[in-house]
């Protein structure tokens, strides 16, 4: 497998390693830390041929590696298995064992979990954190929601505005899912599943406290299903205390998530506000001669691009208002003070983030003008 993706050209090199190679030709992942957080860049739904995606599971963890995640979860249907034929394992955890002994030598971490797939009102869930597949095949859905639970497993509903469960596209939650949240056997919900972000999931988030994921649910190549498109895979940001299993699991379970998908970004204020002004660092700040006029520069080190608009009494000399700020990229902003100020503070509403359905968060950053 690893020689038929160098021959089709998909990967200039098979050296795996994440700070310099990245399978779409761009920098792996970039987000900043927070205040008293890693920021660990997590996929969580994903699928081999060990149920109904197209590549071995060693690939999924090469991906991984270029693009530069901290995790990954390979979370096959426990119940949809439709390369049997090719390719019998009665065990549910092989998929699991092979990305683990792939990734044994790299620094990625690989989270056991498994798909519960069912029709409406159940739906498709992920199991992650889980200890053993294979107990979670049970015939009665409700059974395999309680066997997660017994193996301290963290769950989420995946894509439920999918038109297969919500024909309109729009998500219901059924009193099958109200129960599993009240029993504490459902934690989390996709408000973006292989691009498409939902509001109406979001909503769902926050009314019932779940923690808002992202995720590819790839299953043939990321190349070919994202970058190849000029896409970046979704991504959930986990604001964890510590790079390990326990970690992410401790932070998942405390809602502590970002949704990313190329310049969208979606949670709550408290992780989400701290996330975005770390990734804008203000430097260069000064007056230019003998004028009001307040220059600085603006430098996004992350992977999200952030559409900004100036939400300040103070207008912007020779620029809109509204500042497009690409990922790893500067841009200089000079701002009409009026008068030469000591402090300003910058204040911008997000456009492209969002705290609730159609509610941007305005993000502040206190900067110190050095005047001479």
């Amino acid at each position: 497998m690893k020689y038929f993706f160098l021959h089709l050209g998909l990967f200039s090199t098979l050296v795996l390693t994440a700070q310099n190679h990245s399978h779409t030709g761009d920098e792996p992942f970039q987000y900043p830390d927070i205040e008293g957080y890693l920021t660990l860049k997590t996929d969580l739904h994903m699928h081999s041929v060990f149920s109904d995606g197209s590549v071995w599971p060693d690939i999924r963890v090469q991906e991984a590696l270029m693009d530069g995640l901290d995790a990954i979860a390979i979370t096959e249907h426990l119940e949809y298995q439709p390369h049997l034929a090719d390719i019998p394992h009665p065990d549910r955890n092989r998929a699991i064992a092979l990305a683990q002994q792939e990734a044994k030598d790299h620094d990625l971490i690989i989270i056991p979990g498994s798909e519960i797939t069912r029709s409406a009102p159940v739906g498709h869930n992920n199991a992650i954190f889980i200890g053993d597949a294979n107990e979670l095949l049970q015939e009665d859905a409700l059974q395999s929601f309680k066997t997660a639970k017994k193996q301290g497993a963290f769950v989420f509903w995946n894509h439920p505005a999918w038109y297969a469960q919500s024909p309109d596209g729009n998500p219901v939650l059924s009193d099958f899912q109200k129960k599993r949240i009240a029993q504490n056997e459902l934690h989390g919900i996709e408000v973006i599943n292989f691009g498409a972000y939902a509001e109406e999931s979001l909503a769902l988030a926050l009314e019932y406290d779940l923690a808002i994921l992202a995720t590819s649910d790839v299953h043939g190549l990321i190349e070919w299903d994202y970058a190849n498109k000029g896409l970046k895979r979704p991504l959930t940001l986990v604001f964890a205390e510590e790079r390990s299993l326990d970690g992410m699991k401790e932070a998942l379970f405390a809602r502590r998530t970002v949704a990313a998908y190329n310049e969208l970004l979606i949670g709550k204020e408290a992780f989400l506000i701290p996330l975005i002004q770390a990734m804008v660092e203000i430097r260069d700040v000064s007056y230019i001669k003998n004028t009001s006029i307040l220059r600085l520069e603006l430098s996004n080190n992350s992977s999200s691009d952030l559409i900004l608009e100036n939400q300040m009494d103070y207008t912007f000399y020779e620029s809109s208002p509204v500042v497009h700020l690409k990922a790893g990229q500067s841009k200089i902003i000079q701002v009409k003070t009026l008068e030469v100020l000591k402090n300003l503070r910058l204040t911008f509403k997000v456009l492209s983030a969002y705290t609730a359905p159609k509610v941007h968060p305005t993000v502040v950053w206190d900067i110190r003008v050095d005047t001479p």
